[in-house]
């Protein structure tokens, strides 16, 4: 509720619709490959906002939208003992882009996304690596990253270290449209 409420003030200043681009089907997957188990889940449920004009963004998922763990078992162990997701129910990255580019100007673009990265109640400044292709009516998005879980107090017990790696890679997707 409190990401929609930011998103809303995130629009107040806006003087052009076209200025605004917007997502909400954008997919976000993660691996942890332990030494005893490969874990992969996925959501398309990233939602997110991107400001043309000074190059800020917001990005939220909520975390309980990733599907395809090993077992129904270990996607209730995410939620529940991991992630915390009633708790913690949003992982968001909101900041702007380093780069000073043009973003009406078509091309690709390699760029950082610095921000506030929060993960399981935790707030860190990040630096993300993203790679932007933006075209007439449309941005698109990628990057990989990584997590580590100890940065936002997820902690794995022992019995399990074998099977959730400290380290989560992350791969992002997005396709942002004009809002309209």
């Amino acid at each position: 509720m409190n990401l929609r409420i930011a998103l809303v003030l995130f629009l107040i200043p806006l003087k052009l619709s076209a200025q605004l681009f917007q997502t909400s089907d954008g997919t976000v997957k993660f691996i942890s490959d332990a030494p005893l188990e490969l874990i992969k889940a996925q959501s398309s449920k990233l939602s997110g906002l991107l400001k043309i004009s000074d190059r800020s963004f917001a990005f939220a998922i909520p975390m309980n939208s990733f599907e395809g763990f090993n077992s129904d078992l270990q996607k209730t162990h995410f939620n529940e003992n991991y992630v915390e997701s009633i708790k913690y129910p949003m992982a968001t990255f909101e900041g702007k882009i380093i780069e000073d580019i043009d973003l009406t100007v078509a091309g690709e673009y390699d760029i950082r996304g610095k921000g506030k990265f929060n993960v399981h109640g935790v707030e860190q400044i990040r630096i993300i690596k993203c790679h932007l292709v933006v075209q007439p009516g449309k941005i698109l998005i990628k990057s990989t990253f990584s997590v580590l879980l100890a940065d936002h107090n997820i902690k794995i017990p022992t019995v399990v270290s074998k099977k959730i790696t400290e380290e989560i890679s992350v791969e992002m997707n997005v396709l942002m449209i004009p809002k309209k």
